[in-house]
């Protein structure tokens, strides 16, 4: 698939292009009437599939991600330019920080 193909949009964007009517242009029911053996020749010569030919999917689970709390904190302002310093993302990085706290000091206590 080339990269010119792509397209982005926000969910703001595409919960008003649902409003008007506009559908994408992906085509479900041939999507849903592919075999294993149909998408296994589709991805077979994918160079983005490629370092994921050998995983062995047949366990794999769904995990949707619970969401988050919004909560207002005090944070230095040290950390936060810090965080933000380090691109996009930065509160993403801040619960991932946090969460392997909490992690390590469940560990800790057992």
């Amino acid at each position: 698939m080339s990269k010119d193909s792509i397209t982005t949009v926000t969910p703001d964007e595409l919960r008003l292009k649902r409003a008007r009517g506009e559908k994408g242009q992906t085509d479900w029911a041939r999507v849903q009437a592919m075999t294993d053996e149909d998408i296994d020749h589709a991805t077979a010569g994918d160079p983005d599939w490629a370092e994921f030919q050998d995983i062995d999917w047949s366990k794999a689970v769904l995990v949707v991600p619970k969401p988050k709390r919004s909560i207002s904190i005090r944070v230095d302002d040290e950390i936060i330019d810090f965080f933000k310093s380090t691109s996009k993302g930065y509160q993403t990085r801040i619960n991932a920080v946090l969460r392997h706290y909490v992690r390590q000091q469940k560990r800790h206590k057992k």
